[in-house]
């Protein structure tokens, strides 16, 4: 009875009396917005994934390589006395060679644009989450975070006042150890995309809880957050820990969107209710995605709805075309 009685009895007559312009009218709708939507660099691999952007209310975002650039590079240096900079650069280029990690690509092109000579490295092993190490020239070298190497029993408190100040540029520091005892400390700064802070205020307007999920360090992830806004930021996140926080959300209730490019958020991406890849990241991401974003622009996510499908929608659902068809 009521209202919920009326509108079931006024649907049930509609199919009955014109069936085909209903039956026709959410399948072309959909496909003329999946097709508008690859014009624009939206690629979705399935209807469903449409309709569950829908329902989104918490959108979960990477920072490097999604609200970033994703091209890390080298801004500064400090160097413990006693050491040289270029030489202890060319050390952590050698043992970065053997890494993927966008930090090493920033590291060892910083060599390649000093004209540094870098040595090779034997013995490579990396620390997912921390760093890395080789043996060059004789010289036991670790690559990592300040977090990792105090686990290495390596002392950085000497180095805190640079690290805390590099941090609060939004920059992250890096510490390279030779045989035990810190040499440098290189800041490493990745420049947000252009069309972040607009792409991140848009969805904040439309009601979007937006939390940023980094493996960085809590300075230097509040650093870019207060840029952007961002109010949440989870950071410190090992990559095998991503895809937790994506479910604890999904507990507590809320509908969940993931924004990555990487390959440690590949597992977020596909427990997520909707995947977003960058279409500039990783292969394994954009697979492990329900939506890719070819151009990695989140203006593009959650965009108006778009007038081409309203327009064939209004059509095909209209009592002209429903006579023709019924």
């Amino acid at each position: 009875g009521g209202v919920n009685g009326a509108f079931t009895a006024a649907v049930a007559v509609l199919i009955i009396a014109c069936p085909c312009a209903l039956g026709l009218a959410t399948p072309m709708s959909i496909m003329v917005g999946v097709g508008r939507g690859a014009r624009d660099g939206v690629l979705v691999k399935n209807a469903e994934a449409l309709e569950r952007l829908q329902k989104i209310d918490t959108l979960v975002v990477d920072k490097t390589g999604t609200l970033t650039q994703g091209h890390p590079s080298l801004v500064d240096q400090k160097v413990v006395a006693g050491h040289h900079a270029e030489i202890v650069l060319a050390m952590a280029a050698a043992v970065e060679s053997g890494s993927e990690h966008p930090l090493a690509r920033a590291i060892v092109d910083a060599a390649r644009e000093r004209d540094v000579t870098v040595p090779t490295a034997t013995a490579f092993t990396a620390h997912p989450g921390g760093g890395v190490e080789a043996l060059v020239d004789g010289h036991q070298v670790m690559v990592g975070s300040p977090a990792f190497l105090t686990t290495q029993h390596a002392d950085t408190t000497p180095l805190t006042d640079d690290i805390d100040a590099f941090r609060r540029q939004g920059a992250t520091a890096v510490i390279v150890t030779v045989d035990g005892q810190p040499a440098s400390i290189l800041a490493i700064a990745d420049p947000l995309k252009p069309t972040t802070a607009q792409a991140i205020d848009d969805l904040r307007h439309r009601g979007m809880r937006i939390v940023m999920l980094t493996g960085d360090n809590a300075t230097t992830a509040h650093a870019i957050a207060d840029e952007l806004h961002i109010d949440e930021v989870i950071a410190d996140v090992l990559p095998d820990q991503k895809h937790g926080h994506v479910q604890r959300f999904q507990e507590q209730g809320h509908t969940v969107a993931m924004a990555g490019d990487g390959v440690n958020d590949a597992p977020a991406l596909a427990g997520a209710d909707v995947g977003v890849a960058m279409g500039t990241g990783t292969d394994v991401a954009i697979e492990s995605a329900d939506v890719t974003l070819l151009g990695g622009d989140l203006a593009a996510l959650f965009a108006r709805d778009d007038e081409e499908a309203i327009q064939v929608m209004e059509f095909i659902t209209s009592p002209d075309f429903g006579g023709e068809w019924a």
